[in-house]
């Protein structure tokens, strides 16, 4: 772990060493292939993923908690419209109808959610897998071309995936 850690402060350094091996906690990553996101279902019926469990990412881009924010937004965004929308604005009598017409709506939000949400999935995951293979990667050769022609592109890429817009909440 410490060889990981590359150049760090000697107090760092120490907890890392005076820690005992039972402390860490060693989980294996789920690799999510990013097309599962193009031809999985995103959202079912009332139910749909969001967060981690839409895009698992490496920490390579800084994205994660970001991407988070972003679901929140779209989500509320989507629901809102969708909600927000009435037939007339008139009250049903029965209650049944009413209730299968908001289940209808929802399941119209989340599939717009889905839609909106895919790509950009899509997008980090990919990115994610591809910086965090080639930072990972060894060898002389790898290293001399990722430190030397890939860091600048890498740099930008990483930058380019900060900003979106996902668009605005509007109180009504």
């Amino acid at each position: 772990m410490l060889s990981k850690l590359g150049k760090i402060p000697d107090k760092v350094k120490a907890v890392v060493e005076n820690t005992e091996l039972d402390a860490f906690i060693s989980s294996p990553l789920r690799y999510r292939h990013p097309w599962e996101l193009l031809w999985g279902n995103i959202s079912k019926g009332n139910a749909c993923v969001a967060g981690d469990a839409l895009h698992p990412m490496t920490p390579d881009l800084g994205q994660g908690g970001c991407c988070a924010l972003e679901d929140s937004v779209v989500l509320a965004r989507c629901l809102g419209e969708a909600l927000l929308k009435n037939s007339g604005g008139e009250r049903k009598d029965k209650e049944g109808v009413e209730g299968k017409e908001e289940y209808e709506r929802i399941e119209m939000g989340l599939n717009k959610y889905a839609n909106e949400r895919r790509w950009r999935s899509f997008d980090l995951i990919s990115t994610s897998y591809v910086v965090g293979f080639l930072q990972e990667s060894n060898g002389k050769f790898m290293n001399f071309f990722r430190d030397k022609c890939l860091s600048p592109i890498l740099a930008g890429l990483r930058l380019k995936k900060a900003d979106f817009d996902c668009g605005k909440l509007s109180i009504s």
